[in-house]
């Protein structure tokens, strides 16, 4: 078992990212990877905008630059954009100045009964398994009674998992299997069965489910309590 600090590493692959997003990301994305949206993405999202009443408000959590609000725009929804990444989200103003942004991680996310539906779309695998909880949590929370959630999980093969655990154990890394951070980043993959249980602790009933473009897709509705 690793000597390292499982906390306090988890702090710096935290700050790890955020500097990453900040210094590269940031001027890469739209080219590289914003320029299009994929299928089963964009399937999926008229899915749930489908669910939501006429002008929905929606909070678009760790947003980035702001890929999927024109599809949000162009349905008549209230957006706010939350990252973590003040960089990321200075793109997203640039090109959407008259929606609302919060320089905000997923954990500390504050809203209460704010919207009609969340979405946090390809940045779950930045979540520490120990976060998942919380962070579904503060989901529920900015939710109205019956809003809708989506969000996606990553992909990854189990043959892949398998070398990423050995080799971080190999470096000492304090890892949980399924974490991916033997590269210097941090990527983490629950397993279907683990997102479902904690979608369902968060009070949420899964209502439609898909696999595509490398992901898992979840569209929710929350629970009446």
């Amino acid at each position: 078992m690793s000597g390292m600090d499982r906390e306090e590493w988890r702090r710096e692959r935290r700050l790890w990212n955020e500097v990453q997003m900040d210094t590269i990301y940031a001027r890469q994305y739209d080219e590289r990877w914003g320029a299009t949206i994929s299928d089963t993405h964009r399937q999926t999202l008229a899915h749930f905008l489908d669910r939501l009443p006429p002008h929905a408000h929606i909070l678009d959590a760790a947003c980035g630059t702001g890929k999927y609000w024109p599809l949000l725009l162009e349905r008549g929804c209230a957006v706010v954009g939350t990252d973590q990444s003040a960089r990321m989200l200075a793109r997203a103003r640039e090109k959407h100045p008259d929606v609302a942004t919060e320089q905000v991680g997923l954990q500390e996310l504050g809203f209460t009964d704010a919207f009609d539906g969340v979405i946090c779309m390809d940045a779950m695998e930045n979540v520490f398994p120990e976060d998942w909880p919380l962070v579904l949590g503060r989901f529920a929370r900015a939710l109205h009674p019956q809003g809708h959630l989506y969000i996606t999980v990553e992909i990854e093969s189990d043959e892949e998992l398998r070398i990423a655990y050995e080799a971080g154990q190999r470096l000492g890394l304090p890892l949980i299997y399924g974490e991916y951070a033997h590269h210097g980043g941090y990527h983490y993959y629950p397993t279907d069965g683990q997102t479902r249980a904690w979608l369902a602790e968060a009070g949420f009933t899964i209502v439609e489910t898909a696999e595509g473009d490398g992901y898992l897709h979840y569209l929710c509705v929350k629970r009446s309590s």
